[in-house]
């Protein structure tokens, strides 16, 4: 894994979140972003050689939704950028670790990502992405 990539806060509301992480951080969310295949809405902000990537979910019953109700808004995942994903998936698999989807997915911000299971991983949801070449 080459280094952080971004961590993920899921929030209920870009209306009251954005302005308080452009607070936070000093910095304007360079990016907004929506991801149809995850029903949610993205919005980043440059945080060094990393990122913070604020979650929104689109529908009620949507994934970030169904966190922020079981677990309030707060950090989501923790995502590292890797190479090549498809390498670093079985490399994970043969080390014991298990994937919530075997096949990565396209994510925000240009990038395929994959999901270990936080079973395996001390209950932390750990995404691992890799940029997308043209």
């Amino acid at each position: 894994m080459i280094k952080i990539e971004h961590i993920g806060i899921a929030v209920k509301d870009f209306s009251t979140a954005i302005p308080l992480y452009e607070k936070l951080l000093n910095t304007l969310c360079y990016k907004t972003e929506i991801v149809e295949s995850e029903q949610v809405n993205t919005a980043f902000f440059k945080t060094g050689e990393s990122k913070i990537e604020l979650l929104e979910s689109r529908t009620a019953d949507g994934v970030i939704a169904k966190y922020i109700e079981k677990k309030g808004e707060g950090i989501h995942h923790i995502a590292f950028l890797v190479e090549d994903i498809y390498a670093e998936i079985e490399r994970l698999k043969a080390e014991g670790f298990t994937m919530i989807h075997e096949t990565p997915k396209h994510g925000a911000d240009n990038k395929l990502v994959a999901f270990l299971h936080p079973k395996t991983t001390n209950s932390i949801l750990v995404e691992i992405c890799m940029e997308i070449k043209d």
